[in-house]
């Protein structure tokens, strides 16, 4: 049991790996009369949800924690029922029945499937229901309200208690038992997340607006070490709400295939199999499959009204077992809804069940989000104030402290449990065994990053961290050694300090960081929060590695001490910093740094002042700024995963739009140069349904005074093996130096839709990687220092170029998913190819956990 609460932990948000005597069941589906295979059979072990349904050739295999009956069906085939053997292999040959099944004149008979678009009575009926979608979108009314109760809940998989002899010593985790519950089809799990919300939902049509206001919220369980915004705001994406009635349905970080997409037809086969009648209104039942099991689409049923309307009255969803989709065995979207006495159509559940496996042998572990919709209204809210509010999702300040019963009155019957004992219980015993309490310290230390001065998180008030940034090393001070800290909300949730000290064994300097800042609003976790309005003092002495920028780690993180090239381009930095940030809701956000920085010159780049026209130079130790710098960021619906120091996008499907302008004037507070220099970027993911997406960053930046080379534009050289967003693998830092320039970084992840269609290889679960990067550069004549007029300018380091009419080019073909974590790019640089000591290709890595 200790080795499960371990990897409990290590399983980081979804998965759970634990050993167990397995039954393994394969076998081979064919029609009982031709003997040919039928794909997309189901095969459900009865009474639990492990299945998986047969691929093209017939075959099916999977395993599971136990035995009994095996349940195999097929639309068109008489169910079987065949037994099946615990903790061995069971290699099953297995023939089906034919019927026949009659809707109207279409007749689906058994044999060998010859699937054709042209004329088939299924597609023409599902481009009805296509063409009728939008006509009952409740969202067409004037205003639309609902309350929505969801529940989350993550659980150890077919759970089964260790049975003790009578009279053997109890374990420290034998309580565990007390917290096992039991789904409907009989599975048993124990519960080790839980989360739950209350709120009311009103939309508006013109000006069009949707915002959401939380009554009560809880959530207990071992994702307690992470961010709880972050945490939230990662399970919203990976469990987006299905509409099944756009082109593509977010999930798992991903985009699948609607069923009622536009492309449908051709990706989906569509099959009428029978009529029902669900609440005294006849339906048709419509199948649907993948053309490509692989692909991300899904199977399933669509039960439509059969008249004029092509009402959808529910749906269910599953994915094909041979989908490039990483950790996930099982799972069912179920979705019902109503139509109002207008046609209208409302949704009033949505119900998705997911196992999740690291290894096919793992028992795994069970997820569920149910959303429930009540109180649906399309009339004009009493208050309408509450469109007004700055924040899409609005919290009352009591939404965490309601009590039991008031969630008892709220409850919908489809989320109440068998066991009463809560997560919050069971997180409470865990914790009072102390090699549990032990390990939550030390795993969340490795996931934060800090390390608690107080046993109680909610009374320390200072931390020390980063402790990836404890040791390092590079070339100008060798081995550095660091200790920093920062205070936390429990200290004050509006003033924090913040700050660190670093000595390097090479240049023996202290470097050290003093920053204080006082937020406008409160903070919840930390100071970075979103959305931040704080101003900022801050003084700084540190190393300077000029060329090297990395956007979501720390220039010091000890993951990055091996580099393939010697990183001595750099200097020393003085530098005080008062900054004013305020970010907003709406996705708008601005800055203002007011900075006086010195910057010394060193042995590896130095200062040599260029002072006639014979390109005569002096030695200088420093020069002095005095700059403001004022930025624009607007990042409508951006998402992403909030970290103590770090956000790490989730989502870039709206533009992210940045404007910034430095100003300094030379004499003030010892300025020494007149210096302008403005910045616009934009960045965008765009999804190509199943096909993968790209993303595409692009930059133009402009420098308009004559300036020495440290006040010129930099590429961002990554020195590093690892993969890194907007910079160049096969640059070499201070390479090229610009007062102009137009940038591009393109990357294409194509999600398997090639490796998909290639036998053998798909059975590897590859997905292709594309990119393509590179920079237009140019140096006016008044920034040259190889040009009459150079004086006052800085001769260019040994190893810097000029970048001529062509740009500057490199891209990568790569393999994501390798072993389910892993990305390596081969990388080669296009141009540029004589400049001494460069790279011209090589490999490159990426480690992440990926749907």
């Amino acid at each position: 049991m200790l080795k499960k609460i371990h990897l409990l932990f290590l399983f980081v948000l979804i998965a759970w790996t634990a050993g167990s005597q397995n039954t393994t069941i394969k076998g081979f589906v064919t029609d009982s009369i031709t003997g040919e295979p039928l794909p997309f059979v189901a095969v459900l072990l009865e009474g639990t949800t492990n299945g998986t349904v047969t691929d093209d050739d017939g075959n099916f295999s999977f395993t599971a924690s136990s035995g009994g009956m095996l349940i195999v069906s097929y639309l068109g085939y008489t169910e079987k029922r065949v037994p099946v053997t615990r903790g061995r292999v069971n290699n099953l040959n297995i023939e089906l029945a034919p019927t026949t099944i009659n809707l109207s004149e279409v007749v689906i008979r058994p044999g060998k499937e010859r699937y054709s678009k042209r004329e088939n009575p299924a597609v023409i009926f599902v481009r009805n229901v296509i063409n009728s979608r939008e006509s009952n979108n409740p969202r067409n009314h004037p205003y639309f309200s609902y309350d929505q109760y969801e529940r989350m809940v993550f659980a150890m998989n077919d759970f089964e208690p260790k049975k003790r002899e009578e009279g053997q010593k109890a374990g420290r985790f034998d309580f565990l038992s007390e917290f096992v519950d039991t789904l409907d089809m009989g599975k048993t799990i124990l519960p080790v997340s839980e989360k739950e919300r209350f709120e009311h939902v009103y939309y508006r049509r013109e000006p069009r607006t949707e915002k959401r206001v939380v009554e009560a919220t809880k959530s207990a369980g071992v994702d307690e070490i992470f961010s709880r915004d972050g945490i939230a705001q990662l399970l919203g994406e990976v469990f987006r709400e299905v509409d099944i009635f756009k082109n593509d349905i977010p999930l798992f970080l991903n985009r699948f295939v609607s069923p009622l997409s536009t492309m449908g037809p051709d990706f989906y086969k569509y099959y009428l199999l029978d009529t029902l009648d669900i609440n005294g209104q006849q339906v048709v039942d419509l199948g649907f499959v993948p053309f490509n099991s692989e692909t991300w689409g899904f199977t399933g049923h669509l039960y439509v009204t059969l008249d004029s309307t092509f009402f959808v009255q529910r749906a269910v969803l599953n994915v094909p077992r041979d989908i490039n989709l990483n950790f996930v065995s099982n799972m069912t979207i179920e979705q019902t809804f109503l139509r109002t006495e207008d046609g209208t159509r409302i949704m009033t559940k949505d119900d998705i069940q997911v196992d999740f496996k690291l290894s096919p042998k793992s028992k795994g572990m069970y997820s569920r989000r149910l959303n429930v919709y009540s109180n649906h209204s399309f009339e004009e809210p009493e208050n309408l104030d509450v469109f007004q509010q700055s924040a899409p999702v609005a919290t009352r300040d009591d939404a965490s402290r309601k009590n039991e019963e008031f969630w008892d009155s709220i409850r919908p019957e489809l989320a109440q449990k068998r066991n009463p004992n809560t997560v919050e219980k069971l997180m409470d015993r865990l914790r009072a065994v102390p090699v549990f309490y032990v390990t939550e310290k030390i795993v969340s230390i490795l996931v934060s990053g800090y390390i608690q001065t107080d046993k109680d998180k909610e009374k320390s008030k200072f931390e020390f961290g980063p402790m990836n940034t404890s040791l390092s090393y590079n070339a100008i001070e060798g081995m550095r050694f660091r200790v920093g800290g920062t205070t936390t909300v429990n200290f004050s949730n509006r003033f924090f300090m913040d700050g660190f000290l670093a000595y390097g064994t090479k240049d023996e300097k202290l470097k050290y960081d003093v920053l204080a800042e006082y937020s406008f609003i409160d903070k919840k976790d930390y100071r970075k929060e979103f959305p931040v309005h704080s101003i900022r003092a801050q003084y700084t002495y540190d190393i300077n590695q000029i060329g090297q920028q990395y956007a979501f780690t720390n220039k010091d993180n000890i993951f990055l001490i091996w580099k393939r090239q010697k990183d001595d381009q750099a200097t020393y930095l003085r530098k005080m910093e008062l900054a004013y940030t305020h970010e907003m809701y709406s996705g708008f956000s601005y800055y203002a740094n007011l900075r006086h920085y010195k910057e010394y010159a060193t042995i590896y780049t130095p200062f040599n002042e260029i002072i006639n026209d014979k390109f005569e130079t002096r030695w200088l130790d420093d020069y002095k700024m005095s700059e403001l710098e004022v930025k624009l960021r607007y990042a409508p619906n951006e998402k992403f995963y909030q970290s103590r120091n770090y956000r790490y996008p989730i989502t870039l499907d709206a533009p992210v739009f940045t404007l910034s302008h430095t100003v300094a004037a030379k004499g003030f507070l010892g300025t020494s140069y007149d210096y302008n220099r403005t910045e616009f970027g934009i960045q965008k993911r765009f999804w190509l349904s199943a096909y993968g997406y790209m993303d595409i960053y692009a930059k133009a930046g402009k420098v308009w005074n004559k300036v020495p080379y440290a006040l010129l534009i930099i590429p961002n050289a990554n020195l590093s093996y690892s993969i890194q967003p907007e910079s160049y693998t096969n640059m070499n830092a201070m390479e090229f130096l610009n007062d102009e320039y137009v940038s591009w970084d393109w990357t294409y992840n194509i999600n398997g839709a090639l490796f998909n269609r290639i036998p053998l290889i798909k059975k590897l679960k590859w997905r292709e990687v594309l990119s393509f990067r590179g920079m237009y550069g140019n140096l006016t004549d008044k920034n040259n220092p190889f040009l009459p007029g150079a004086e006052g300018l800085y001769a260019f380091p040994e190893a810097t170029h000029i970048m001529g009419k062509d740009p500057y080019m490199e891209y990568g073909l790569g393999i994501e998913n390798i072993f389910k974590f892993i990305r390596l790019d081969y990388v080669r640089r296009l141009t540029y190819l004589d400049n001494p000591g460069i790279q011209k290709h090589g490999i490159r890595f990426m480690m992440r956990l990926t749907f």
